[in-house]
């Protein structure tokens, strides 16, 4: 069943196409969006967050139109969003900050807002930071606090863009697990640069480029794009620059054999970096 339905989506900055009549329809569990700068993932995802109105298409997210005003703003108190670029107010301590988005959120009884904030506190692993004033805290606590005000109010539409920047080995395996869980019971929209957050992570994975879906499958899916298509070689390739040497001192091309090359096992990454070569290539000749 699908909690989010776009069909006919777009957006323009001026000459630029940031949506180019996107249809998707996503359900519940972890969605991880993929693709490069200015492909439309974070167009598509403030979008969805009702921070931003499209030029034209249809949104139905939770059963609700966010383009009727008092349906939007049910929408609003049923979404967590963290944007590409938080602002966190830095003389605010992290409750301080939280118990603040929670009141916006419209969490008014007192004694149920302070337990939520001491729920998402302890989600993100930030009790003992409750006190911390935000300009003191790391960059990857910023970050977990983002997470956690956009956790306030056990939201059953989560949206999240590029949450795992700053975090460090430790805290991004502490936020897959979190992730993970909010997966089994609500729809979590999350998009990033990091492939392996997406394998990690995701059981559907979209590929953008240039406002368009190029790719809605599972990562195994996305891994097959590559197969017959990776090769290791103990010498550099002629003739190609799609090759790098890896930590085995192989060679490891994509795309065509190179001479004396022997294949290799395809990874996400890989099928994402040919697939968005390929997708280059169809735009160029429409």
């Amino acid at each position: 069943m699908s909690t989010v339905s776009i069909g006919g989506l777009s957006k323009r900055y001026g000459a630029t196409v940031a949506l180019d009549d996107l249809d998707l329809e996503l359900g519940t569990g972890v969605t991880g969006f993929l693709g490069p700068n200015g492909a439309g993932k974070t167009t598509l995802l403030r979008a969805l967050a009702t921070a931003l109105a499209a030029d034209r298409g249809r949104l139905r997210l939770l059963g609700l139109d966010p383009a009727v005003s008092g349906q939007r703003t049910e929408l609003r108190r049923r979404i967590g969003y963290l944007p590409q670029s938080p602002g966190l107010y830095p003389q605010f301590t992290a409750y301080q900050l939280l118990d603040y988005v929670a009141v916006l959120k419209e969490l008014t009884d007192g004694r149920r807002r302070r337990a939520e904030v001491r729920r998402v506190l302890d989600e993100v692993e930030l009790t003992d930071r409750a006190g911390t004033k935000v300009r003191k805290l790391s960059g990857g606590m910023r970050q977990r606090l983002a997470l956690a005000q956009a956790l306030l109010g056990e939201p059953q539409l989560l949206i999240l863009d590029e949450p795992t920047v700053g975090l460090d080995p430790e805290q991004r395996m502490l936020f897959r697990s979190l992730i993970s869980r909010l997966g089994e019971r609500r729809t979590v929209l999350l998009s990033t640069h990091q492939t392996e957050d997406v394998g990690a992570l995701c059981e559907r994975v979209v590929v953008m480029n240039s406002g368009r879906a190029v790719f809605d499958g599972s990562p195994r899916e996305l891994i097959a794009v590559a197969d017959g298509r990776v090769w290791l070689s103990t010498t550099a390739p002629s003739g190609s620059r799609a090759y790098w040497r890896n930590a085995d001192g192989l060679y490891r091309t994509l795309g065509d054999q190179p001479e004396g090359a022997r294949p290799g096992q395809p990874s996400l990454e890989d099928g994402y970096l040919l697939l968005l070569g390929a997708s280059a290539r169809m735009g160029a000749q429409r």
